[in-house]
């Protein structure tokens, strides 16, 4: 999994041994949906509850298999029903605006830019974004070149815009702290890769600027750059290449599109229209 699934997992798990103050092998279904009873009267949501299950979960079943347990406590505990998510979306002229807010006379104001130009064109993870390394961006090619979760590798076309704004950005950035940072695209002040936080402040910043009332992170450029693309009439399959989901069923949140969009989709490729 992940590092910063890993880093979920074991933060839910030590909560609620803490909550417990017992060893785990004594643990039982009892103290488990107490626990739960707890965290969800404390509003913790459907999806964080299901997470929670799942880790709570993973956790005994390796306590079993190490023998400390014969019986996994989750088995009896159901993981809430999670209705159909549809994320948050920019319209075009909202990714716009956010875009062509950025002062780019103002200190990192280039680098800002590009970081929205690839979040969006792309529609990389935030962690994908933070991690972009120099020598995986093929400008004259244009694609970069992507390792994504599960240490999967995929090739995502780079547009012009995007392009543009990298280059515009590199004669800016700020020399590498280090040997270790000297591949990292995108730097901070210290000549350090971004953080996740970094890039998550960035974009409710100039969201704000830019008069956008929406909640949105990062991730609603990707949500936006997936939704952009099948109302134009992407394939499907190759969205989901692009996103890097392992099932196309994730990439089906995105067909949330209005239903005037599907019409003209079906009559204009219908072999009777």
């Amino acid at each position: 999994m992940s590092p910063n699934t890993v880093a979920s997992y074991c933060h839910d798990i030590e909560g609620f041994l803490a909550f417990c103050e017992v060893e785990p092998r004594v643990v039982t279904t009892e103290d488990i949906q107490r626990y739960l009873g707890k965290v969800t009267a404390e509003g913790l949501s459907k999806r964080s509850t299901a997470r929670l299950v799942s880790a709570l979960r993973s956790f005994f079943s390796w306590c079993v298999e190490e023998g400390e347990i014969k019986e996994n406590p989750c088995d009896r505990i159901d993981a809430p029903k999670l209705g159909k998510y549809l994320p948050e979306v920019l319209s075009v002229d909202e990714v716009t605006a956010i875009l062509e807010s950025v002062d780019l006379n103002a200190p990192y104001g280039k680098r800002n830019r590009a970081i929205l130009e690839v979040l969006y064109g792309c529609g990389l993870r935030v962690s994908e974004c933070a991690g972009l390394r120099i020598s995986h961006v093929h400008l004259e090619e244009g694609f970069v070149d992507v390792i994504g979760k599960g240490n999967k590798q995929r090739l995502i076309p780079l547009g012009e815009m995007a392009a543009d704004a990298i280059l515009a950005y590199l004669p800016e950035r700020p020399s590498p702290a280090s040997a270790a940072c000297e591949d990292f695209l995108f730097l901070n002040r210290f000549g350090k890769p971004l953080s996740r936080v970094s890039l998550f402040n960035l974009v409710k910043e100039q969201a704000m600027v830019a008069g956008i009332q929406k909640e949105i992170s990062p991730h609603t450029f990707r949500h936006s750059f997936a939704t952009h693309l099948i109302e134009n009439g992407a394939d499907l399959r190759i969205v989901q290449e692009m996103l890097g989901h392992e099932s196309i069923l994730t990439t089906e949140i995105y067909t949330h599109i209005d239903t005037s969009t599907w019409h003209r989709m079906v009559l204009e490729h219908h072999p009777r229209a």
